[in-house]
């Protein structure tokens, strides 16, 4: 809902002024009895959309319940007070469409046929009106603007379910796991940006914190391209575990990415890097004080 301030703002963007709000309670002093008869036309318009099979068909309370909200609606149109609760009504409307995933292009179809509607029927009950034409305008000036809240709603609502879902997946993608006491792994898959290496970071960091591990292998197999700024993140975690006394090793560097990293002209200092993930595991197995033998036939043995 926008604080009061921003409400005059908005209502000159829409081109609403005093006068169109006049106009539309006048209009409603003619169209508040023809609210019935508008509801009711505008569900025989609804039947023959597939959307009231789905929505309404086998649900006759919830469609009388629907029609006696919008009878509602309909009369905060017409009374025009055009403040926080007329705007909050509207994005609770949105708020309703967002959760059953109604299609946007049944609800504007809709608010286009209902402005229609509402101006066809104040021509018709209203003959001698002097300024019709006026009238009708600033009657669909509201109905835009009450369009725009509801659609400005659900465009929110998914937003944040997709920046959820994003979240979601991100600390999905991220599993810093222990395999061997003293060794963290973490294999990167897809692609990879800023905000995917910070999260990166932060987990790693916690998990060494957790397990106070000594060998972090990041295994960047997985990854198809890599620029500068994600490279320069990735030397950034290394510097951040070994001031926490753990080494990191990269594996899984691949001729492609190691001939982006050298014409990039990125430093990798001294970060240990392998080809293969075995061979990093080699390297943290014995950073770990496990011989080599563990790769080989004759089981682990400590050193």
């Amino acid at each position: 809902m926008p604080p009061r301030t921003q409400i005059p703002e908005i209502l000159a963007k829409f081109q609403i002024e005093p006068a169109d709000i006049t106009r539309v309670r006048a209009a409603g002093e003619v169209l508040r009895a023809e609210l019935p008869a508008h509801i009711a036309s505008f569900y025989e318009w609804m039947e023959r959309h597939r959307e009231y099979t789905q929505y309404f068909a086998d649900h006759p309370t919830l469609l009388a319940r629907v029609k006696e909200m919008q009878m509602s609606h309909w009369h905060t149109f017409f009374d025009a007070e055009l403040d926080e609760r007329w705007f909050a009504a509207r994005r609770h409307v949105g708020s309703v469409h967002a959760h059953i995933a109604l299609p946007h292009d049944i609800y504007f179809a809709g608010m286009s046929m209902s402005g229609k509607s509402l101006v066809d029927r104040l021509r018709r009950g209203a003959p001698d009106i002097a300024d019709a034409d006026e009238t009708a305008n600033s009657l669909i000036k509201l109905v835009f603007l009450d369009t725009f809240v509801v659609i400005e709603e659900i465009s929110r609502i998914q937003k944040e379910k997709i920046a959820a879902s994003s979240k979601t997946l991100l600390e999905m993608s991220t599993p810093v796991t222990p395999i061997w006491e003293g060794i963290l792994l973490l294999p990167l898959i897809g692609i990879i940006d800023s905000e995917r290496t910070h999260d990166v970071m932060t987990k790693t960091l916690d998990r060494i914190a957790e397990t106070r591990a000594k060998v972090f292998v990041l295994d960047i197999s997985g990854v198809a391209a890599m620029d500068t700024a994600v490279a320069n993140q990735l030397i950034k975690i290394t510097k951040a575990t070994q001031l926490m006394g753990c080494e990191t090793i990269i594996s899984g560097v691949s001729p492609a990415i190691a001939r982006t990293l050298v014409e990039l002209g990125v430093n990798i200092g001294e970060v240990r890097t392998t080809s293969t993930l075995r061979d990093s595991f080699e390297l943290a197995l014995r950073a770990v004080g496990v011989e080599r033998g563990l790769l080989g036939t004759n089981g682990p043995t400590k050193s």
